[in-house]
């Protein structure tokens, strides 16, 4: 069984890197530069650390936090843009899901 706190991806502000979790190698090339692109430009508009992972039931869950002296970090900004990112980007969260859930949980998915 799976950590309950896979990382997908992670983008940090601080140190201005970006890690993509080679346990989803597999996806395309296109989903990996499109979580690339959007991680790195979240961080930049409102600072702090963005990290991807699921839970334990497969769910791709949207976590940032930053450091507590962190002056630039834009909380406000920072929950919009979360929701922003949930609202344009649903069908290919949903789609990691689902590939998550299948490959790496074993569930059998019904179409």
């Amino acid at each position: 069984m799976y950590d309950e706190k896979m990382v997908l991806c992670a983008s940090s502000a601080y140190e201005q890197k970006y890690y993509f979790n080679q346990d989803f190698s597999s996806l395309p090339d296109t989903i990996k530069d499109e979580l690339h692109i959007m991680c790195v430009l979240f961080t930049e508009e409102v600072g702090g650390i963005l990290t991807l992972r699921f839970d334990e039931n497969g769910s791709l869950l949207i976590e940032t936090e930053a450091d507590e002296g962190d002056l630039l970090y834009d909380d406000i900004a920072c929950g919009l843009l979360v929701k922003r990112i949930q609202k344009e980007k649903q069908e290919l969260l949903e789609s990691i899901e689902l590939y998550y859930k299948v490959f790496f949980l074993g569930e059998d998915i019904e179409i």
